[in-house]
């Protein structure tokens, strides 16, 4: 029903005012409580088997909804409402800004991808904090908040200005995730090098330990898929090295060679981050490299072309504890989350774990073996 709707109505319309169309459709049924428990009972059925611990804290299930979104911490309730065992706000930066002009999301159908420079638009963190605070949560999920640098702060500014958005956010995480990896801010993937990282996710986690008080707040480092592999194992170092709580395999891509691309190349040829189906492959070899690097003392996300059960089962068995999803939800609609949370538990089912905490890391663990 979703697809046929997708192709007669979305398919054609400007993919940024679809996107802001179907959004508001899932906030407005999040605010009538009937319908809310309706809709919630019908797509977010809880397994007990999935039920997921990661970085200390407990989750319906491993599937999460990935930054990019829910930029402005909007619509939490309504994602959950949809399924999601975790909603990834963001990315908010220090300041408010309005991303890139326009056009700048575009669908890539033919290879159920998404091409976007988006550029970071957003409220600021002082708005978006004040929207958190204030939140009174009608359906439990864990939120993250994805955090990045303003556009107009120079590279050699970037640590003040992350430090600015932990300061008034960290208290409003369940976890906070450094987002060094979008190509659509320019210099920014520059902060990957463990140089310029170091001294970046240094100060944030000092700013989140002063900042909140009775509770460590876990924190992340988002990295790019684009990473060389002598990169991908600097940074898995070091995030053991600075006792961070996880790191999140992979953001969107600049490559466009070699993923077999079927659309037009007036579309593959936009510039921006891709995400979708043809990310699959990459960014499941770097989430399998990163457990071989630091096996079970950092918490891994896999996000980046899972589409299906079966995708997410696979970022799982190699080192994810927590999977996410965005892209394919634009083409799977709202019983995305279902289908893979059901076919997650008849995978661990019909396997030789007993737990899907036993099975993370198992393919991987057996290839290094």
């Amino acid at each position: 029903m979703y697809k046929l709707f997708f192709q007669l109505f979305f398919k054609r319309m400007d993919t940024e005012r679809a996107h802001h169309l179907a959004f508001g459709w899932i906030r407005l049924a999040a605010r009538v409580p009937v319908l809310r428990t309706f809709v919630a009972a019908v797509l977010a059925p809880r397994y007990k088997e999935l039920r997921t611990e990661a970085f200390g804290l407990r989750m319906h299930g491993p599937f999460g909804l990935a930054a990019g979104f829910d930029k402005n911490a909007v619509g939490i309730d309504g994602m959950a409402m949809l399924g999601f065992d975790h909603v990834e706000i963001g990315t908010v930066t220090g300041e408010p800004q309005p991303g890139n002009p326009r056009k700048r999301l575009f669908r890539l159908v033919a290879d159920r991808a998404l091409i976007n420079r988006m550029g970071f638009n957003n409220e600021g963190s002082a708005a978006v904090a004040r929207r958190l605070a204030a939140r009174t949560p009608v359906l439990r999920t864990t939120v993250g908040v994805n955090i990045g640098k303003t556009k107009v702060v120079p590279e050699a500014e970037a640590v003040g200005d992350y430090v600015k958005s932990t300061e008034r956010l960290a208290a409003h995480a369940d976890y906070l995730v450094v987002n060094v990896s979008s190509p659509n801010t320019p210099g920014l993937r520059n902060l990957q090098a463990t140089e310029a990282l170091r001294p970046l996710l240094a100060a944030v986690r000092e700013a989140a330990d002063r900042t909140v008080t009775g509770r460590r707040v876990p924190l992340l480092v988002k990295i790019a898929p684009d990473l060389a592999d002598e990169d991908v194992d600097a940074v898995a170092d070091l995030a053991v090295e600075l006792g961070l709580d996880g790191i999140i395999a992979t953001n969107t891509t600049i490559a466009r060679d070699g993923l077999g691309l079927k659309s037009p190349r007036a579309l593959t040829g936009e510039t921006g981050g891709l995400s979708g189906a043809p990310l699959k492959a990459r960014s499941l070899e770097v989430l399998s490299r990163l457990y071989a690097r630091v096996g079970d003392r950092i918490t891994l996300v896999g996000v980046g072309g899972v589409e299906n059960a079966e995708d997410a089962w696979q970022r799982i068995l190699a080192g994810a504890t927590l999977v996410q999803g965005y892209s394919a939800f634009i083409y799977e609609g709202p019983f995305y989350a279902r289908a893979i949370h059901k076919g997650l538990a008849a995978r661990l089912a019909a396997s030789p774990h007993a737990t899907l905490a036993e099975a993370v890391g198992a393919e991987t663990r057996k290839a290094i073996a």
